[in-house]
């Protein structure tokens, strides 16, 4: 028993005893409330992105006998005006009719053409918006803070409100030997 009643008394001559003893430390509630800021200005913060891809791409390039053919169909055209004229005036003497219906133009054969084709590669860039810079006044405060989303003119925003403890109050000032 003499042990038990000395034993406390053995602790307090020690000064390593009583860092032992755990200090207790009081954090304070943290008060919260939601309310609006003004937003100012929001900038959208873009990621380009660059694809590539092949493509063909023809060029038309005119044949090389296509300039030859052209002159030759004029002047088969100008011997056919002449032969018709000739025609004409022949039957109209004979006593045909003096208004000889006119024969419809043959049709002008199409451009003869050919395709210059390549394949090529093409580069794109696209940019989308990946989050916005937001500006914003709280309480007479401008803050800033990237967002994934536009907040639009108005941004929530939570207060959370909790007294100040400097550190040294928080810790008890250890004696001195």
């Amino acid at each position: 028993m003499a042990c038990c009643a000395a034993h406390p008394a053995w602790a307090a001559d020690r000064p390593e005893a009583a860092q032992e003893v755990p200090q207790i430390r009081v954090v304070p509630a943290e008060n919260v409330k939601i309310d609006y800021a003004q937003v100012l200005r929001v900038e959208p913060v873009y990621q380009t992105l660059r694809a590539t891809r092949t493509e063909e791409r023809c060029d038309p390039e005119p044949a090389p006998q296509a300039g030859q053919a052209r002159q030759e169909a004029r002047e088969e055209a100008r011997e056919e005006g002449l032969w018709s004229r000739m025609v004409e005036s022949v039957r109209s003497v004979f006593g045909g009719s003096g208004a000889a219906e006119p024969e419809p133009a043959p049709p002008s054969p199409p451009p003869q053409t050919r395709q210059n084709c390549r394949i090529v590669q093409v580069d794109r860039e696209f940019q989308r918006p990946i989050a916005y810079d937001v500006d914003y006044v709280y309480k007479g405060t401008k803050y800033r803070s990237r967002l994934a989303e536009d907040p639009g003119n108005r941004l929530r925003v939570r207060v959370s409100v909790t007294p100040y403890v400097p550190e040294a109050q928080a810790r008890p000032q250890q004696a001195n030997p």
